[in-house]
């Protein structure tokens, strides 16, 4: 089911058949919030108002042409500074395919240092996503570029991935803040564990570093298990909640996310948007077979 929801993901006729429907839409725009900037900062508002952070994702990877990077850098710029002009509370995730990373290592750099360069004149914080385990090596390689310069910018560690602990040991000796989520992309066994149980023993390992490091981290994770094994840990070693976030995304366990919040502890909530909505849109159909059965339901009723 997963491989044929990442075949539609490529298929922009069948976005268009689906998108006559209305129960489709209203399920997309459950997940993304909406294809403008002015959507996004309406939901980061939102988030805000529920006492939550938000992080704003543009989304679009795997650019082809240094035109089509060169537009998303200037359009990360525009939703800094816009960030900076309406005061919400949010920072921003970017991934490196879309700043040209497939066409040129040095050419994707020089985009990423000037996105955290203006980040950090506006005392911003940027988040480098990643992507599957091909781009693992060469992202954290420019991200760890880019901190020597400017300590504003973080990476993110997927707990599937066998080599996870070494890059944590690794990131976190260099001063990095670090996401962790579980990874959502089709992985080999020589790379990534098969087994839930083991992402998840993997997951609590590098949480409990995390969490003891000085650096502020991200908890990402929908998990009631993972979230739970967070609270305890904190509460055993008398971490503070204001030393670490959760994050979840949009759209996604919402009754999680408030709750969180009124425990008290810090809550950040990952936005997507854009015309390039999507694919992320099947990735989340994808890991949620609930939904997937919504669509199918309403698709085959008179």
């Amino acid at each position: 089911m997963r491989l044929l929801l990442q075949f539609l993901a490529r298929q922009e006729s069948f976005k268009n058949f689906m998108m006559r429907f209305k129960f489709f839409q209203d399920t997309a725009w459950r997940f993304v919030a909406g294809e403008t900037l002015q959507d996004a900062i309406r939901a980061a508002r939102v988030v805000n108002s529920a006492g939550m952070r938000a992080s704003l994702d543009l989304l679009g990877e795997n650019v082809l042409a240094r035109d089509d990077a060169s537009k998303a850098v200037r359009q990360v710029l525009e939703m800094l500074d816009t960030i900076q002009i309406e005061q919400v509370d949010c920072n921003v995730s970017i991934k490196l395919t879309q700043l040209g990373l497939d066409l040129d290592k040095e050419f994707c750099y020089q985009n990423l240092r000037e996105i955290v360069q203006h980040a950090s004149r506006l005392k911003n914080f940027i988040r480098v996503d990643m992507e599957q385990s091909k781009y693992t090596q060469p992202t954290l390689d420019l991200v760890r570029r880019v901190h020597r310069e400017y300590e504003n910018v973080g990476a993110v560690i997927q707990s599937y991935l066998h080599r996870s602990e070494q890059d944590v040991r690794e990131l976190l000796q260099e001063g990095l803040r670090i996401r962790l989520c579980k990874g959502a992309y089709l992985e080999p066994p020589s790379v990534a564990y098969e087994k839930k149980q083991d992402t998840d023993a993997n997951y609590v390992k590098l949480m409990k570093m995390l969490l003891d490091s000085p650096q502020y981290h991200g908890i990402a994770t929908h998990d009631i298990a993972m979230l739970e094994a967070t609270k305890e840990y904190a509460r055993e070693r008398n971490i503070a909640a204001e030393h670490f976030e959760f994050q979840m995304l949009y759209g996604v366990r919402r009754d999680l996310q408030r709750g969180l919040a009124r425990e008290g502890y810090n809550m950040r909530v990952y936005i997507p948007y854009g015309r390039q909505w999507y694919p992320y849109f099947m990735r989340r159909l994808a890991e949620r077979p609930a939904n997937l059965l919504f669509i199918l339901r309403n698709l085959f009723q008179d």
